[in-house]
Order: structure tokens, then C-alpha cells, then sequence
């Protein structure tokens, strides 16, 4: 089903309208989809964010500046996110010891056992939502999503 006929549209849009819409809805789906399984795990799509930011800095500490330039959903507040994240026992934060006025966000082994838990998981959705795809198409798909974002 076309884009047109899932928003039930009865007027014809724009090829401009059509794709930012269907990428809006798409995003949406994909978004509604990961979020059940982060939601059974006791997270937000944020939080997951915020911790795999985190598992990827291998050990050494980001602080609040680098998270939130890393975090897909810039409008998130990423304080009030590692609060949680710390009262559930999946980061730690600490002062820097070089610069006092600097904050220290680490993963616990907690936050990394949780993320290796989910990993199965989210890739068998990830799978599953892009199985109708070829590999060509997905390669294609990102080099547009990437022209789209960067405008180059």
C-alpha cells in the first residue's frame, strides 16, 4: 500500500509532500516497532541511545556535550536520561579529575550486559524491517537518506 492510501489522502500531493510524509510515517513505524522492545526491557529508545553512545566510547567517559551531539533525538534532554539511566544502575557518572567543572558519564556492566541482552533482538527486528529490501536497495536507501540529511 502506497503512502497515499495508508494516510487515507484524498487529495493528490506533491512528489516534495508525498516523500517527506512517507519518510515522517516510516520513521514512525520504525520507531513504534523498536519501541516495544525497549519498553519490555524497562528503556526508552533514548535511554538505548544513550547507552550504546556510551558502549561505544570503549571504556573512556563522554560527557554530557558529546552524548547529546551523538544522540539521534537532539531534543532529548540528556540530563534528566542519565539520571535515569544511573538510578537503574546502567551508567555511573563522576567529576573529571582534570577539570572539576566537567561531568563524567561511563556504562556500568550493567548498562553493558543489558545492551548485550538486547543485541539479538534489536538485529532480528532490524532484519525484519528492512526484509523486503535487497541488499542493492539498501545500500541505495542510505546513500538518499544520507544526501537527504547532508544536502550535498
Amino acid at each position: 500500500m502506497n503512502i497515499e492510501e495508508t494516510i487515507k489522502n484524498t487529495a493528490p500531493l506533491s512528489l516534495s509532500a508525498k516523500t517527506v510524509i512517507n519518510i515522517m510515517y516510516t520513521s514512525r513505524f520504525v520507531e513504534e516497532l523498536a519501541s516495544s522492545l525497549f519498553k519490555s526491557n524497562d528503556l526508552t529508545p533514548q535511554q538505548y541511545n544513550v547507552l550504546r553512545i556510551l558502549r561505544g566510547q570503549k571504556g573512556k567517559p563522554a560527557n554530557l556535550a558529546t552524548i547529546q551531539e551523538r544522540m539521534i533525538d537532539k531534543s532529548s534532554n540528556t540530563t534528566r536520561l542519565i539520571d535515569k539511566l544511573i538510578d537503574k544502575g546502567c551508567v555511573k557518572r563522576q567529576i573529571c579529575a582534570k577539570n572539576r567543572r566537567k561531568i563524567e558519564v561511563f556504562i556500568t556492566s550493567e548498562g553493558l550486559d543489558l545492551l548485550q541482552g538486547l543485541d539479538p533482538s534489536i538485529e532480528k527486528l532490524n532484519q525484519a524491517i528492512v526484509e523486503h529490501l535487497s541488499t542493492h536497495e539498501k545500500e541505495n536507501l542510505n546513500v538518499l537518506l544520507d544526501k537527504l540529511r547532508n544536502k550535498d
